[in-house]
């Protein structure tokens, strides 16, 4: 019965998300697929992440609209996110959920690696989307120098601090649905690195033209999986 309402669940996400143009129809239908598979690894709770990353991500990329086309900030589509974004961002936490199919033992660790991905994706989204309309000073994170905001490997300390937030956000959902431990800290922790590698991956390789901004995405999300199993 719960896989049923799952599947209601996240039929009708696909087609609200369509019907008022927050995804494209194949990013629709690639969230769908994704949330099925963070289900399976972190039940409901895996839900409420994924569920408060889209609505807050959502929220900060139609933030001020005007001023981020100014700067050249928003996305393609009309701010629409399409497939390859929603698998840069999701990707790694539904093939993890899914990965519970094969290793039902080891649930509770694909749950918090899950998380580790969910917390490093709302940091990065977080501080890139709202970082860059209210940082005062912006650096490069190579170099420390100052740098012109909206570049690749830009940061500020407002975003970074807005990036933490979005990870303690995560953290608390998935503490609430598992229970307040440690792993809360680690949640944010690895949330956070995730985040400031995203930054690094983009000064050195994306500014450069050598990888895409959905590569950088996919590999921050690795990252924050990576440190969540050793965390574990």
């Amino acid at each position: 019965m719960q896989y049923i309402l799952v599947i209601i669940f996240l039929f009708a996400g696909v087609v609200e998300s369509i019907r008022h143009r927050k995804l494209t129809v194949a990013g629709a239908i690639a969230g769908g697929v994704l949330g099925f598979g963070i289900f399976i690894g972190a039940g409901w709770t895996g839900l409420g992440m994924l569920g408060l990353f889209f609505l807050l991500g959502t929220l900060a990329t139609s933030w001020k609209r005007k001023q981020k086309a100014g700067i050249g900030m928003m996305q393609e589509q009309g701010g629409q996110r399409n497939a390859g974004q929603v698998l840069a961002n999701g990707g790694m936490a539904g093939l993890l959920g899914y990965c519970t199919l094969f290793f039902p033992q080891q649930k509770d660790l694909f749950a918090f690696l899950v998380a580790g991905c969910f917390s490093s994706a709302m940091a990065d989204t977080l501080s890139s989307e709202l970082g860059t309309l209210y940082g005062k000073k912006f650096f490069n994170i190579l170099t420390l120098k100052k740098d012109q905001r909206g570049l690749d490997g830009v940061v500020s300390l407002e975003g970074t601090g807005l990036g933490i937030l979005g990870s303690v956000i995560i953290a608390v959902v998935y503490s609430l649905g598992f229970g307040w431990s440690n792993h809360f800290f680690w949640i944010v922790l690895a949330g956070t690195i995730g985040n400031l590698a995203d930054s690094v991956l983009g000064a050195a390789l994306e500014r450069k033209g050598l990888i895409g901004n959905d590569a950088v995405n996919a590999f921050n999300t690795l990252i924050a999986a990576l440190l969540a199993f050793l965390f574990w």
